[in-house]
Order: C-alpha cells, then structure tokens, then sequence
C-alpha cells in the first residue's frame, strides 16, 4: 500500500514533469514577437547557410466560384545554386513529378507514360517566385519584388512562425497573384506555408513539414527516373 510519503514523491515528480514540459512553451509564448528588420535580418543568415532543403509537401488548391478544394501530397528538394534546382514528387492522389532546373521545367506523368517538357528562360522569375519563395531569399530580393509588412506570429504544429503578408511590385508576378503571405519558421527562418492569392478570390497554399536541412541528396535527385519509352511533347 502506498505511503503518503511514496504518494508525495509521485506527486512532486508529475509536477515535475508538467513543467518541465510546459515551461520551455510558455518562455517561447512570452518572448517578444520579431519585428519585420529583425524577420528579413534571420531569414538572411538562413539563406546564406542553406544549400538543400527537403521537406513532405501539402498542396492545397481552393476555387473560390465553385467551391471546389483538391489536395495533393507528396515531397519536395531544393539545391541551391547558381542555376537552383527543384523536384517535386506528388505522390497522391496521383504521381507525378515536376523537376525544374537551368530554365528548363519536366513534368512526367507515369499514369500515362508522357514527359512534358517546358522552356522557363522567359518565366524564370515567376518559377522561381512560386517555388522558392523564402527558401534562400534573400531580404535585399524580397523587398526589390515586394512590399512586406510583418502581420503577427501565428502557432503552426507546435512551431511558432512569423506570417509576412507579400504584395508583388514586379508586373510578372502581379499579373499572377494578388498577394503572398508566408509563415516563416522562427527555428530554421525557413517557410512552413506559403499561401498564393490569385485574381478573382482562388488560392492555393503550399504547406512543408519534416524539413530537413542541409542534409546530403543523392546524386540523381535532380534527374528523372528511367522511362519506358515515355513520350516526349515540348509544351513550349
């Protein structure tokens, strides 16, 4: 049976414990929120230190006029370079691959064995807005292609992130999205969401999770996989 003091020790060792827990949650709650210099300042010295980035990928594509939300889910790597290259594995609810590299972009579909192959030499901006944005930018490249204005901190899966709220300058990107906002990791200073408005109300967000930086990547990464006769049509 135990005794009051045995019962005490449980006690004091749970309590122990709560806080223990707790305590590291409530000195991030209280620290105080960045301000938008102190947000660009950190994603800057990010960006000089990442040079791959690998992550699980949500899509998220909302049409506002018919009420339509489709998802897709899957994996996305990043090296960066001078020419930075991009590969996205959708994995559900269909494969597909979209490998972006020296201005070229391949899309291959294994569903129907078709690889379609298009030139991104005059949309490279754009491209490299809608998949790269906050991973590598740098505060001097944001603020010549936005306004930014710091929104709040927001909690995102047990991660506290900065939301920026991005309105395009350049006519390129304008054209395409109304504005941008990005919720950036106050860990890595890396995106955990990114959420594109288009004209007319439709959104799209683009959720990582499971980032993994810096982390060695297989050589053929950037290549696709070996087809059986796949048919080749240049898109463009």
């Amino acid at each position: 049976m135990p005794t009051a003091f045995n019962l005490r020790k449980c006690a004091f060792g749970a309590l122990g414990l709560v806080l223990a827990l707790a305590i590291p949650a409530l000195a991030r709650r209280h620290h105080p929120p960045p301000d938008l210099t102190e947000v660009l300042a950190r994603m800057n010295d990010a960006a000089k230190r990442v040079k791959t980035v690998s992550a699980n990928l949500e899509y998220t594509k909302v049409t506002v006029l018919v009420d339509d939300k489709s998802t897709e889910t899957g994996q996305i790597f990043y090296h960066k370079g001078k020419s930075p290259e991009v590969r996205i594995d959708i994995q559900k609810p269909d494969q597909k691959l979209i490998l972006i590299k020296k201005n070229k972009a391949e899309y291959y579909l294994p569903k129907i064995n078709l690889i379609q192959e298009y030139n991104l030499e005059q949309k490279s901006e754009l491209i490299q807005q809608f998949f790269l944005l906050g991973f590598g930018s740098e505060a001097s490249d944001l603020r010549r292609s936005y306004d930014v204005r710091y929104l709040k901190e927001e909690e995102m899966e047990g991660d506290t992130a900065a939301l920026l709220e991005l309105l395009p300058r350049a006519q390129a990107i304008a054209s395409q999205f109304v504005k941008i906002q990005l919720w950036i990791s106050e860990d890595s200073w890396l995106p955990v969401q990114q959420k594109f408005f288009q004209n007319g109300g439709d959104y799209l967000v683009a959720h990582y999770a499971g980032m993994k930086v810096n982390r060695v990547l297989p050589a053929n990464t950037f290549e696709l996989p070996r087809t059986n006769n796949a048919k080749r049509v240049k898109m463009n």
